[in-house]
This record gives C-alpha cells, sequence and structure tokens, in this order.
C-alpha cells in the first residue's frame, strides 16, 4: 500500500501517458487488467487556457476504478497553474496533476516544456507550487535524469521542496530520447533517499523488466508504456506477481487475437470506427509479434485496416495460414 496525496493505492502498476495512445477508451480497457494508476495523455496548458475543444476532449472523461489525473504540459507556472484550474472545471472528477518535465521530442521541448524544465530548477519549483495552491490536488512529475547531463538529484530535491506527491523517473537523459539502454545503476536504492514515492519508468517490456527496475531503484510502483501496447497481460503479470509471487505464462495467440478484438471494440465505441481503426493501425500489428511467419500479418494490419470486420478478417486469414503449416 502506498500513497499519492490522500489517495490509498494497492498496486504497483501505473499506466503512462502516452501521446497518441492513452485516451480514456484505452485507459479503460487497460484498467481491465490490473492499472492501479492511469494519467492521461499530456495536455497543452495554452490549449485549456483558449477553449480548444480537441484539448477539451482529452479532460473530458468519466471516474474509473483506477486513480486518475491529467497531465499537463507547459513552461509558466502561472499558465499551468489557470490550465489546471480550467481542466477541473471542464471536469471535477479529475484526481490529480502530473506535470510532463520529461518530453524529449522537439516540439515540445523549442516551447520550453517538457525535459527542456530539466535545466530551471525555479521554475519547475513554482509549477508545482502554483498547481497546488490553484487546485488543492495532488501533483506529480514525470521527469528523466537530465536534459544533457545528470541532474536528477537536484530536480528531486527541488519537487519535494515544493511539495510533489510522487515523482516518476525515465531513466534516460533528454538526449537519448527513447534509445539504449535505460540507466538504472545511477538509480540504485534511490527510493530509500526519497520522501514521495518513486515510479520508474523506461524499457519494461518484460516481468523481468519490472522486477529488475524495482530492485535496483527499490522504487514504489513501476511506469508502464510502450511495453504495454499489443501487450496488456504484462499488467496483470506485474501486479499479480508483486501481490503473490506468482508468474503468470504468456498469454495464448487465441488470447492476444480477443484483446486485440476487444481493444478496438473499446476505441471504437469511444472514438467511432474510423477514426479509431486509423489510430488501431499502429496497436494491432504490436499484438503479433513473435509469432511465426507473422510479418505479413503485421503488415495487412498496419496498412489495410479500416474497418473492425476487416480486422477480423485479416486475423482469420493469418489464422487459416498458420493451420496449413
Amino acid at each position: 500500500m502506498w500513497k499519492l496525496g490522500n489517495y490509498e493505492i494497492k498496486g504497483k502498476v501505473v499506466l503512462a501517458p502516452m501521446a497518441g495512445f492513452t485516451s480514456e477508451g484505452y485507459r479503460k480497457y487497460l484498467n481491465t487488467f490490473g492499472v492501479d494508476v492511469c494519467v492521461t495523455e499530456m495536455v497543452s496548458d495554452m490549449g485549456l487556457i483558449y477553449g480548444n475543444q480537441e484539448t477539451k476532449n482529452y479532460v473530458t472523461y468519466s471516474k474509473d476504478k483506477a486513480l486518475t489525473g491529467v497531465q499537463l504540459f507547459g513552461h509558466d507556472p502561472e499558465c499551468l497553474a489557470k490550465a489546471a484550474l480550467k481542466a477541473l472545471e471542464i471536469n471535477p472528477d479529475i484526481e490529480f496533476f502530473d506535470v510532463n518535465m520529461g518530453c524529449p521530442v522537439p516540439k515540445v521541448v523549442k516551447t520550453g516544456a517538457g525535459s527542456a524544465l530539466l535545466d530551471y530548477p525555479e521554475t519547475i519549483k513554482q509549477i508545482v507550487i502554483k498547481i497546488k495552491e490553484a487546485t488543492g490536488l495532488p501533483v506529480t512529475a514525470k521527469i528523466r535524469l537530465g536534459y544533457n547531463t545528470v541532474n536528477v538529484f537536484e530536480t528531486i530535491k527541488v519537487l519535494e521542496e515544493a511539495g510533489v506527491a510522487a515523482i516518476g523517473i525515465h531513466a534516460r537523459l533528454r538526449k537519448d530520447f527513447y534509445y539504449g539502454t535505460p540507466n538504472l545503476e545511477i538509480l540504485r536504492d534511490l527510493q530509500s533517499k526519497m520522501k514521495v514515492p518513486l515510479i520508474i519508468s523506461g524499457n519494461i517490456y518484460t516481468l523481468d523488466d519490472a522486477i529488475n527496475a524495482l530492485d535496483i531503484t527499490g522504487a514504489t510502483a513501476v511506469m508502464v508504456a510502450r511495453g504495454g501496447i499489443g501487450n496488456p497481460f504484462l499488467i496483470t503479470q506485474i501486479k499479480t506477481y508483486f501481490e503473490t509471487g506468482e508468474r503468470l505464462m504468456n498469454p495464448s495467440f487465441d488470447e492476444q487475437v480477443e484483446y486485440c478484438l476487444a481493444l478496438a471494440r473499446s476505441m471504437i465505441e469511444e472514438k467511432g470506427e474510423k477514426k479509431a481503426l486509423s489510430i488501431y493501425r499502429s496497436i494491432a500489428p504490436k499484438f503479433f509479434l513473435g509469432y511465426p511467419n507473422a510479418k505479413a500479418l503485421r503488415t495487412k494490419l498496419a496498412t489495410s485496416l479500416y474497418t473492425y470486420q476487416s480486422l477480423i478478417d485479416i486475423i482469420e486469414e493469418y489464422k487459416n495460414e498458420l493451420s496449413q503449416l
């Protein structure tokens, strides 16, 4: 059991905020596998302030069983606080705010947001203080080891002084983007030196990845991001292991098919068939990594997916081919 503000959380799995992925439909679906905390995809402070409809849609969701917060990005403490208030006006069910201080993407960084904030400790401090004062809700932060050089320990100190409720750390520098192996060793036993929960992130693709990350850092929880795309059962494996010690087997092919179809249905219900499946072309192929002669299947899913029926037909065609091998 751990706490995020006054909220008590039983498990160790946090669903990462991923732009273009963690919509309400995606989050609700992943919740069925045992996610304990969810964060929305990042939401522009200025989009909320100026009332952009698409931005408002990101924070319009119904309360779910997993604790759910909104991730904001921006660079000005006053604007971020104002945006947080706007978000609460739209959706009073928001339970906490997370601030993106780790995104490495150039279009975000060049505005002074995301990982660009890591070189400005006083701004980081004021962002947390202002959002807390404005909303009265817990504020968390997602950071990296640093921008070009490691300054993560200084950043943690500043965030804790500001009253942050938890800190998620992606164990890479900004310049590393998502390449190479996360540097967990530099964070060894970090949780024991922190005042707030540590949520560790970066390359969590298997149960053993999660175990290793928590063993090295002592983190309170693990954040599942790209590793859960196409492999939602990973969340159940992690949750079960840390609750019971049991290692669940990987899902069968038929189970993967059902998971794939169920997520498609959830996203279609949320967005409509055309829009949902245009997004799903980048998700569906990931359900079938590692299967024999599945390259053609993944290619068709990435290029020829226009209706829910076409999703079924493409998978059935592959299953027929597989049975003839």
